[in-house]
Parts: C-alpha cells; structure tokens; sequence
C-alpha cells in the first residue's frame, strides 16, 4: 500500500478511537436567517443585494496603500524611538475635532504603503464592506462561542465550502488566523502518534518524523514545539528549499509516517517552496505533505488557488493551510483538506478548540472577497505586472510580489527605512528574530492596487540608499531555532 493511502488509513484508526473514546468532537452549524442566500453576481452598475464586481481600477482601491500617520509617530519613527502607540490619543481626541484640511496636513504625515499584506487591495472594496454592514445590521456579529459550541453558522459553512472549491480539496475546516490554522494542523498531527500507540513497542513504532524548511512560518514552528512535547514526534530541520538536503534526511528516516510541512511563498524572502521536486519526493517516501499558503492564495494560479495551482501540484498537496489576513483582506484562517483530517482536526487542533469563532460580518466579507477575487481577475494581472515591471526597473531578479532588498547589518536597514519614510513610503526594517543576524533588510511588498508611477518613484527613492547591483538572490542556510 502506498504511502499517501496509509496515511488516510491512519487518520481514519485516529478516528475510530476518538469515537470509541467519545472525545470526537461535531460542528452544528447555527442557520440564520436567509436574507443573504443565494447571491448572484452581475455586472458594474447592477447595485443592491448582488456582489458588484468591477473590471479596472477604482478610485477607492487606492485607500488600500495611501495611508495617513501622526506627526509624532512619523518622528518617533524617523528617530527609531520605541513606542506603544499611544502618541495618537491627544490626535483622536483633539486634532480632528475641528475638522480643518489644514490641521490634518500639519498633524499627519501621507504615505504611500510598501510593506502591507493586502495583495489584491480588496480590504477598501466595497462590495466586500458591503456584505459584512448587510450582515452585522442582521446578525450582529452572530453566536458568540466557539465553533464547537455555538460559534458555527451557515455562514461559516458558506465560506468552507468556497475555500474546499477554490483549493480543489473535499472539505475545509475554519480557524480565527492562520497563525491558529498552522497551530492546529501541527498539534493534530503530532496526536495521530500518540492515538494509535498502543504498547511499549507499538509506541516506538507510531512515532511521526517531522521535516520543515528552515525558514518556515513561526506558526509552524510553535506548533511543532507543542507536538514535540508528547514524544510522539522527532523534527528534522532541512536547509532552506534544499531538496538535497531533504532527501538525505528523508532517506535515512526508519519512521513510517513522515510529514513535511513548508511554507509555499516565503514570506520574508519573497521565494517559492520549489513544488516540483518536493511532488517527486513526496511520490518516492509517500510523505503527507502539508504547505501553508498564506502568501499565495488568491494571488498564484489562474483561479487563484494558490501556489499548488501555479505549479499544477494541487492534489500531491495533502493539507493546505491559507489565511483570508492578506489577499482577501479580510480576518480569519482556514484548512483544506479531506473530510477525515478535517473531523481529526476539529477534535484535536488545540488552537481551533478552544478559539471562539470568527464573527458573521468577517464570514460574509470574506466570502464576498472569495466571489470578487475569482471575477475580477484583473487583480492578479496586475500584480504579476508590477513584479515584471520593478524587475525591469532596477535588474534585480524577484519571482513574486514580496521583494527582499538585504542590505546587511541593523543600522544599514534602518537607515534604508528612515530615507524611505522621509521619501514618503511605508517600509519597514525587518531585523532579529524575525531574520537570521546580519540578513537585516527591507521587505518590499507590490500590490494591484499600486500603480507604475508609485513603482517608479520607489525605486528612484531606493537607488538612493540601495545599490542594486549589490543586491542578490538570498539563499539562507541558517536552521531556524527550533
């Protein structure tokens, strides 16, 4: 029996001793009322209960990166002074009071946002803020619980049935965040050892080995921190998108189950998980792959499916994790994944337990944003186009939207980010812990709703801190702490 069919044999033995030991936990969606069912899609123009969809730019898409900050957080900023963000309440208190055009320009500073996660610009949508008022004014915010108690509603189940389709995956299994989603999956693997261990020697056999990229998600590797506490599991730390390395780790395991759990659009280093070849291994070891794909869905792939979409490897992935924080510019988390890992998850995903449930409003703009983002395909051209066209601007080879400048040491990145701040553009330093010592740098973020003239001035502004021709491909040796 191949490897993959063991592996759904073995959820399913999880299963059955949840159910013999009455612990396997039910969702029982909440039906409120169908004011908001069946929605059609129409075309500019046609307002009112459908979702409108548009097939350029708008106006209002701009909110997405035109962002406004005080005066003394621009200062303090500009002079790296720690703050806890309290410098904003004499402003909300007193300085918008009146209300003049000439006090907001002297208080507040305008910036153009390069730092931001919000892909395709759908969080100034309004047919996305449309659907969460509609659904407030008639909800409210809905049940409030956890999903396992009261917090589950047809909603909900709207949402997971648009994200099981657009992931090509049987079922979908909600969660507050993604960094939730990520904890979940990992703490319910690490579960299925300990489930089916029986005897002292069936306990050495049921062991699950656990491989991760180095440079995974710190989601990920909290999880794997958590399911190494039941003994059940070993990690195997490979060098970062080293299928060599990979390989030799994968060929020197005597563990039956094997997990490897990547990252698919790195989130700090603007790279992609190489797909192709980890399919080919997960074919030789028949490994249960698992790829969070927070940074690629709705922005990889024609349909948006994501990074597995773009490499035509979607059924090779076993579980998909994703967010609805970025792209879909929304709040909350998901799993894709077949019917058994989503009824093991649920009973055993920690994070998911015990978490109450995302409200209506954030459901239903989320499950606007899925609509949107599958018929204005503009967005993802667009994106893809502005990747082409920073690339032709500076030279430096980038394969996705999130562009890592590295310039070295803290103060070099600060300084890059303090020249930047005064050149009106939000992007920030990314230093320690979040990246190894001495790979300090500037993370760059393009989305659909920036323009080439913003793209220009960027670089112009850059070519001034940055020498582009020092800048090179990253590639990061460097064991993530586990």
């Amino acid at each position: 029996m191949e490897n993959s069919s063991l592996w759904d044999k073995w959820v399913e033995e999880a299963l059955s001793k949840l159910e013999a030991l009455k612990v396997l936990r039910s969702l029982r969606p909440i039906y409120l009322s169908p004011n908001d069912r069946h929605r059609r899609v129409r075309n500019p123009g046609h307002i009112g209960e459908d979702y409108e969809v548009f097939d350029e730019m708008q106006h209002w898409d701009r909110n997405a990166v035109q962002i406004s900050i005080s005066d003394s957080t621009f200062q303090r900023w500009l002079h790296d002074v720690p703050s806890s963000g309290d410098e904003n309440e004499i402003i909300c208190g007193d300085g918008l009071a009146n209300d003049k055009t000439t006090t907001f320009a002297r208080q507040f500073k305008r910036l153009l946002l390069f730092s931001g996660n919000d892909y395709l610009g759908l969080s100034s949508h309004p047919t996305i803020a449309k659907a969460a008022a509609r659904a407030a004014q008639e909800h409210g915010m809905g049940p409030r619980g956890s999903a396992l108690i009261c917090g589950y509603t047809n909603y909900h189940r709207l949402l997971e049935s648009c994200l099981a389709d657009l992931k090509k995956k049987e079922d979908c299994l909600l969660c507050p965040t993604g960094f939730a989603a990520n904890m979940a999956v990992i703490v319910a693997v690490g579960n299925i050892a300990s489930l089916l261990a029986g005897d002292e020697k069936s306990f050495k056999d049921e062991k699950i080995a656990i491989f991760s990229d180095a440079l995974n998600h710190a989601s990920i590797i909290d999880g794997i921190r958590i399911a190494e506490r039941t003994k059940m599991v070993e990690v195997f730390v490979y060098k970062h998108c080293d299928m060599s390395h990979l390989k030799t780790l994968l060929s020197c395991c005597t563990m039956r189950k094997k997990v490897v759990v990547t990252d698919s659009l790195f989130s700090m280093d603007g790279d992609f998980a190489p797909m192709v070849e980890l399919v080919k291994l997960r074919r030789k070891y028949g490994f249960l792959l698992v790829l969070d794909d927070a940074h690629g869905t709705f922005v990889c792939g024609k349909n948006g499916g994501g990074v597995a979409e773009q490499f035509n490897c979607e059924r090779d992935v076993d579980i998909c994790v994703g967010t609805l924080s970025k792209a879909a510019g929304c709040q909350g988390g998901f799993i894709a994944c077949s019917k058994s890992w989503k009824k093991f998850i649920q009973s055993r995903g920690r994070s998911f337990i015990f978490s109450t449930a995302i409200p209506i409003p954030i459901a239903a703009a989320a499950h606007a944003a899925v609509i949107v983002s599958n018929k204005e395909t503009w967005r993802r051209r667009a994106i893809w186009n502005h990747v082409q066209y920073f690339h032709a601007l500076t030279g430096i080879p980038i394969t996705s939207p999130i562009i890592s400048l590295i310039v070295g040491n803290e103060e070099k990145a600060l300084q890059a980010s303090r020249h930047l701040l005064k050149s009106g553009f939000h992007a920030t330093a990314i230093r320690p812990p979040t990246v190894p010592a001495n790979s300090c740098r500037l993370r760059i973020t393009l989305t659909a709703v920036h323009t080439q003239d913003d793209i220009k001035k960027l670089t112009i502004a850059l070519s001034s801190c940055i020498n582009f021709q020092e800048i090179v491909s990253h590639n990061s040796n460097v064991y993530a702490k586990l």
